[in-house]
């Protein structure tokens, strides 16, 4: 029988390592590092998904040095004594037999804190901070950094790096004429413009050897004025190339840029033309990234040839097991990325922590236990929107007997009027997911049913879920569920 994905199942040969498909996991800030704990619950994050089949993940950015923060309180990795911590996620990791990448990310004008620096003083026009223009011998020392960022990453096990060189952050500041204004030898014309990059990626592969991954996320479309030109990436993906990345990550727009890339309103794929354009360009894997969601759309960008890899970073905190029920042919069983961005972007810039609108158990796997329950519980939820669709299937999930009542005659609640404005069909993956997984517990639905509380008492039920008129707030769609949405209730 033939595979529905035999693209997106492929293995892939990197001559150093053997991926056994073509999925990459990208780069999310989760801001798990930064909790009490957060190493070991950054580990149990990456070690699910892991488990689960993602043939190469990449951790959220780390900074090179204290400039390269994105905030304050946000972690770097420039001292030995740093590694232990990381060892946890690696270990975590290796555990499950997965792969992963540590990102080196340095934000230069984005960054969120008074030290920021950059190729020249332009204020970023979504940060409020003006940079300090980086002097000669500090752009060199920021290279040194690079490789020692590196070289730690590797002491803590990593299987290789993510040079983040795209959306906007520093080395891809560096690269376009728009916020590169010097006439040294870090700017002027576009040899000089890319010098930092090819500088970085040589001297890392020089410091770590020839078996550590080294991945480079070029910017393809910078979508700013003043940004880098077709043929300037070109030259620059090929001058990487032979300085010795492994493979290329595509970054499409920055963050500033004004056109979307990633909201719900862009439509699948949208942006696979363009890695498949440099495609052609080199002769190393590149990956394409930005709203793939499914695996359809994720086997129908390999078997095009756009790309030799698929990145998902999003559908990754929707479902950890994403990757394996489309292994076992199972799409319907996804909780598909509905790219609403509520959980997980938007709680980023508030400098909270990340999760997921449909699947809040994301960032929360060590406080939020699904294993199964001691005793079976007789459980009557009432409402069958989101709330209480996951709520019925938790319970479902851990062992209790489920009756699900909703007074209107379809599952969904207001995410099918969701569904219904133009660019936001991907709602319905919600209700899809929901229909399907209760359906396969075996929970029993009442629609067309409103229900009191006297008939329900009646009916002795050892827990009552009211899940009617509630606005799911984060992690009220997680293992707590809620009565009131100030009052908690866990179905133990």
């Amino acid at each position: 029988m033939t595979h529905p994905y035999p693209h997106l199942f492929e293995p892939l040969d990197l001559g150093n390592t053997r991926l056994p498909n073509r999925m990459v996991m990208g780069s999310m800030h989760t801001l798990l590092e930064e909790m009490d704990d957060g190493f070991n619950k950054a580990g149990a994050f990456f070690a699910e998904r892991a488990r689960n089949g993602v043939a190469l993940m990449v951790t959220g950015g780390v900074g090179p040095n204290q400039a390269g923060r994105l905030a304050d309180d946000e972690h770097t990795l420039d001292r030995p004594e740093q590694v232990a911590d990381h060892r946890l996620i690696t270990q975590a990791v290796h555990q499950e037999g997965g792969k992963i990448l540590m990102q080196i990310l340095h934000p230069g004008r984005y960054g969120q804190h008074d030290k920021l620096v950059a190729p020249s003083a332009i204020r970023a026009p979504i940060n409020k901070r003006v940079p300090r223009e980086l002097p000669d011998e500090e752009v060199e020392q920021t290279i040194r950094d690079f490789v020692n960022c590196a070289e730690l990453a590797q002491q803590a096990g990593y299987d290789g790096v993510e040079i983040m060189g795209s959306e906007g952050y520093l080395i891809n500041q560096f690269l376009a004429p728009g916020t590169n204004q010097r006439t040294d030898q870090w700017g002027g014309n576009a040899d000089n413009r890319m010098r930092l990059a090819i500088e970085i990626v040589s001297r890392t592969r020089a410091a770590v050897g020839a078996d550590f991954i080294l991945m480079y996320r070029i910017s393809l479309l910078d979508l700013v004025e003043g940004g880098s030109n077709w043929e300037d990436t070109v030259t620059l993906a090929k001058r990487l190339e032979k300085a010795g990345v492994t493979l290329f990550n595509s970054g499409i727009g920055w963050h500033e840029a004004r056109i979307p890339t990633i909201a719900h309103s862009v439509p699948a794929a949208a942006w696979s033309w363009v890695p498949a354009k440099l495609r052609p360009e080199i002769s190393i894997p590149i990956i394409a990234t930005n709203r793939i969601n499914t695996p359809e759309q994720a086997e129908a960008v390999l078997a095009n040839g756009d790309a030799d890899l698929v990145s998902m970073a999003r559908p990754f905190l929707a479902d950890p097991a994403f990757l394996s029920k489309a292994e076992n042919n199972q799409p319907a069983a996804i909780n598909t990325c509905i790219g609403c961005n509520q959980a997980c972007l938007d709680q980023i810039f508030r400098q909270q922590l990340c999760s997921c609108l449909v699947n809040p158990r994301a960032c929360h796997e060590t406080e939020l236990d699904d294993s199964p329950s001691a005793t079976s519980k007789k459980v009557a939820v009432v409402g069958g929107g989101p709330a209480g669709l996951s709520a019925a299937l938790t319970a479902a999930e851990r062992g209790h007997q489920v009756t699900l009542y909703e007074a209107s005659g379809r599952l969904g609640g207001q995410f099918n009027m969701a569904a219904i404005i133009p660019g936001k069909s991907d709602y319905a993956h919600t209700v899809r997911y929901f229909s399907y997984q209760l359906e396969k517990q075996r929970v029993t639905i009442n629609l067309n049913t409103a229900v009191t509380a006297a008939e329900l008492q009646q009916q002795n039920f050892d827990e009552i879920v009211i899940a009617t008129g509630v606005t799911p707030r984060v992690p009220a769609l997680s293992l707590i569920h809620i009565s009131e949405p100030t009052r908690p209730l866990y179905i133990s």
